[in-house]
């Protein structure tokens, strides 16, 4: 496997993993970053230490004073300059996402491109942090609201998109007037050690204070000292649903906000008015795009009684087409999972599926012809089941399918909500009424509601996030920028009189 684009990234062979107002010195406790392509270490990272967890949050504070005193416009100015510095590193970051992740080559550039959007959107943002006027019950009075910075904003991000969703945080926090602390992934450092030589170097040039704060290791100690810390008003987690409970628990101890990414169990509803090309090509991409391991990733397919025999047939046709292998070979569709705890536990799935009376009709095993022996390569699944199997309703982190046909479009959109997860959904129909049902309050659960587009995909314009156990936070677009900043009302008396609110008469 080729890496040499790493030194353009500022990737040595062995790495700090702690910046606090500059790269601190390496412990003697170092991480190994290991290609789920084909199992080889592609560089080492030294973990953080509490001592080095504490001076990342006071060097990140003392940044945050200056930078929430920068007017919001020059402090997205700054951002984009970030978005410029990642645009002319995009095919090179792009590549270690693949080679240390494991998506497919194009897959691991649109992640780069999606932190470039994000940029440009910030920028605009920047100038965009509307407050309200309000009219005052009371004479010679003025009231308004408005916003101000937040503070320290602990951001845990995910393996799966190792460097776009801190993006979503972080650029946005920053044109808040925030400063963000980043733990990522164990399993995806590198990523996070790229981006930050990217975008300090951005700072370094802007004479910005250092507001990007960067600690890697394990949960205990560094991730829990990040949750239980008052000096971190916001923790924005993306992970697990176990994992997202345990940050709202601690986070709450202490009344601070968490913002939660977590699981999603996605269904794609494919009427018997569909447009089916339409469908298939959006149900391949959900169910094996990034091997299964997007949160958004298609894991149940509603089919119609009336074409569900077609579907599956066209769906069998597919999968054999999907090819498995290096993600950095041009023509793969499919690359690896994570890492052989994940190969695991899609084995283990399938073993379960088959007790509870499911029937595995494409897939269900290792890949081991043509790829390396020491990658984590799987075969994407189609299992036929029923939508009350046990199994049906936990999320399983790979490309496994669940086929299930329906009839009736009330029953199956209650069987689409019948799961503990609620991120995102999707229904295919040429017709009016059933999307329009489907998007109405008593359709779709989610946070994600899409028609003739699959579950998978989301653009950064419009509030990312999912209900229930998906734990209802929202990033990227919209208004989420209020996540990250706190609301200040504001009353002016311009009168000579002091009168009360409500009439009241003391004294």
């Amino acid at each position: 496997m080729d890496i040499s684009f790493l030194d353009s990234l500022g990737i040595q062979q062995q790495n700090p993993g702690v910046y606090a107002a500059g790269w601190r010195t390496p412990s003697d406790d170092w991480l190994e970053s290991r290609s789920p392509i084909d199992g080889s270490v592609l560089a080492t990272v030294a973990r953080a230490t509490l001592q080095d967890y504490e001076a990342t949050v006071q060097a990140t504070h003392d940044a945050f004073l200056e930078w929430r005193t920068w007017p919001a416009p020059r402090r997205g100015e700054v951002v984009r300059c970030m978005g410029e510095a990642l645009r002319e590193r995009k095919q090179q970051l792009g590549s270690l996402v693949a080679a240390e992740m494991g998506k497919i080559l194009p897959e691991g550039i649109g992640e780069v491109q999606e932190m470039i959007d994000i940029a440009d959107f910030s920028v605009g943002l920047s100038r965009q942090l509307y407050g309200l006027t309000m009219h005052s019950e009371r004479p010679g009075h003025r009231m308004y609201e408005q916003w101000h910075p937040l503070g320290i904003v602990g951001c845990i991000s995910a393996f799966n998109f190792p460097v776009a969703v801190w993006s979503w945080n972080a650029l946005v926090a920053a044109v808040c007037g925030d400063a963000v602390i980043w733990k990522p992934s164990s399993s995806t450092p590198l990523c996070a050690v790229a981006v930050h030589n990217i975008v300090q170097e951005v700072l370094d040039e802007m004479k910005a204070p250092p507001i990007f704060g960067l600690v890697i290791g394990d949960r205990d100690p560094v991730g829990e000292a990040l949750l239980a810390d008052r000096r971190i008003p916001l923790v924005s987690a993306t992970g697990s649903c176990r994992m997202g409970r345990r940050v709202a628990e601690v986070v709450g101890q202490r009344l601070g906000r968490s913002l939660l990414e977590l699981g999603g169990n996605n269904a794609i509803i494919v009427s018997d008015k569909a447009d089916l090309d339409l469908a298939m090509r959006a149900v391949v991409f959900g169910a094996c795009g990034t091997a299964g391991q997007r949160c958004t990733s298609t894991r149940r397919l509603f089919l119609h009684e009336d074409i569900a025999d077609e579907m599956e047939a066209r769906l069998c046709q597919a999968y054999q087409q999907v090819s498995v292998g290096d993600p950095l070979a041009e023509g793969t569709l499919m690359g690896p999972l994570i890492h052989g705890g994940a190969v695991d536990d899609m084995l283990q799935a399938l073993a379960s599926i088959r007790e509870q009376g499911g029937e595995v009709i494409f897939g269900g095993d290792r890949v081991t012809d043509g790829v390396a022996t020491e990658g984590h390569y799987v075969e994407p699944t189609l299992v036929r089941a029923r939508h009350d199997m046990e199994i049906v309703h936990e999320e399983t982190f790979a490309p496994i399918l669940y086929l299930m046909r329906y009839r009736d479009l009330d029953e199956v959109i209650s069987w689409h909500n019948a799961v503990p997860q609620g991120l995102s959904s999707a229904i295919f129909t040429l017709d009016m009424q059933e999307s329009e049902k489907f998007l109405a309050a008593s359709g779709s659960d989610c946070g994600i509601a899409n028609v003739n587009i699959g579950t998978s995909g989301a653009e950064i314009g419009g509030a990312f996030g999912g209900e229930k156990d998906t734990g209802g936070g929202r990033e990227s677009g919209s208004d989420a920028w209020k996540a990250y900043m706190r609301r200040q009302t504001c009353t002016i008396n311009y009168s000579k009189e002091l009168p009360l609110a409500q009439g009241i008469q003391f004294g």
